[in-house]
């Protein structure tokens, strides 16, 4: 067994540095609903999900023998190939969290990892099978499923609720959403702590360190759960206030019911071997959710914006990480070179991103770019059919509805106040 290189051991850690950022870019999919309609302060949120993150990442490394062993071929793969795989997924995430858009790390990383094996074998060193069944094909159902099932459990938890009084719905379900929530953060740790687990022993294999087909060894397991955890307890501010109010107003009956579905899919395509994208099914079961319950409306306008953004994930990851790959292969001053590129762009992203600072003060506030947007036709069609409710005439409404009548014309005493009715 051969010693960890110099060039190895830069790979692992920028593997750890993905698995950070996969950390707080996500943390929205666990607890911004939770957070969102108050059943958690933002910081105990966070915390909480943390700790299960790190507890997630132990109970399976199934998702981790599909990525290290499934996704490319092994043969030919040198470390630098997973270092250009790695720039161009923590570029992509760090981007979209700028923005405060909830894409894929799942994806960035695949994205990633398939260009910069093209760049440097070929065609030939993705496994395309694997490619569909195990990625491609759970991008487009996972949404869908937990969007289908979110909007059935918020519509079957109204109506089991119908004869509770609100407090005590409120109280229980506060308790549920925070119940929900744990399950989403232990499902997210056993399923996207494992992909930088198999991604560092794809490494491994890589450098010589370990055979083919090893499962990763315990120090990788403990530390990609520590970065993903980490990570995680920082927060991705903008991206929870994306998903908490940008794209639906939730009660807490629909957070409920989008965290339940949402750790049901993600639990079940760990077990399966899925590399699932637990962004793209919390967003569909928040948009379900919101869907779920009666006069409910999507801001569709911001779907879209992040529909786009799913798209571009895979392609846009995988150009970089090609491109990074290319500069790679001029020897040790290309690794140079594009590990400067990495942690200059790192740094100009979080400089832009402190002349808008969003953190647990603020996540709930509207976001104000937002505020002029237009709603959209499927928004304004049910809010115009939509009747208001009981007692919601204001004083400053009843105001509206006086008139005033004149004083008729050709009298010459002094008018009398204007009556008014």
């Amino acid at each position: 067994m051969e010693h960890i290189t110099l060039l190895l051991a830069i790979v692992v850690v920028t593997a750890l540095v993905f698995d950070f950022t996969n950390g707080f870019h996500d943390t929205a999919n666990a607890m911004a609903t939770t957070i969102s309609t108050g059943a958690m302060k933002p910081k105990t949120a966070v915390a909480m999900s943390a700790v299960l993150n790190l507890v997630g990442a132990f109970l399976s490394v199934e998702v981790a023998k599909t990525i290290s062993s499934g996704l490319i071929n092994e043969d030919g793969i040198k470390p630098e190939v997973i270092f250009a795989a790695l720039v161009g997924a923590i570029l992509w995430n760090l981007l979209t969290w700028l923005v405060g858009l909830p894409s894929s790390s799942s994806h960035a990383l695949m994205g990633g990892l398939v260009g910069a094996t093209i760049a440097s074998v070929g065609i030939g060193g993705v496994n395309g099978g694997v490619v569909v069944t195990k990625v491609l094909i759970p991008a487009v159902a996972a949404p869908v499923v937990a969007g289908v099932a979110a909007m059935l459990a918020a519509r079957l938890t109204y109506k089991a609720g119908s004869k509770i009084d609100d407090k005590t719905g409120r109280k229980g379900y506060r308790a549920g959403q925070i119940a929900s929530a744990g399950l989403v953060s232990l499902a997210h740790g056993t399923n996207d702590a494992q992909k930088t687990m198999g991604i560092i022993t794809l490494a491994l294999v890589a450098g010589g360190v370990l055979v083919p087909g090893s499962n990763p060894p315990v120090w990788v397991i403990v530390s990609a759960g520590t970065a993903i955890a980490l990570g995680t307890y920082l927060g991705g501010w903008r991206i929870i206030r994306t998903m908490g109010k940008g794209l639906t107003d939730l009660q807490p009956q629909q957070g409920f019911a989008a965290q339940t579905s949402a750790a049901a899919v993600i639990l079940a395509s760990s077990n399966l071997g899925f590399s699932l994208s637990t962004t793209h099914s919390c967003s569909g079961a928040v948009m379900g959710a919101g869907l779920g319950r009666k006069g409910g409306v999507v801001r569709w306008s911001t779907a879209t914006r992040m529909f786009v953004a799913w798209g571009l994930t895979l392609p846009a990851a995988g150009l970089v990480a090609a491109a990074s790959e290319f500069v790679t292969q001029q020897g040790d001053w290309g690794v140079a070179v594009v590990a400067v590129f990495l942690v200059a762009s790192c740094a100009a992203i979080w400089l832009i991103s402190r002349r808008q600072v969003v953190d647990h003060t603020n996540v709930n506030d509207v976001d104000t770019e937002g505020e002029g947007e237009p709603a959209g036709v499927v928004t304004t069609a049910i809010a115009a059919v939509t009747p208001p409710p009981a007692g919601a005439v204001t004083a400053h409404a009843s105001d509206d509805l006086k008139a005033t009548i004149p004083a008729p014309a050709g009298e010459t005493t002094t008018p009398a106040p204007a009556a008014t009715v």
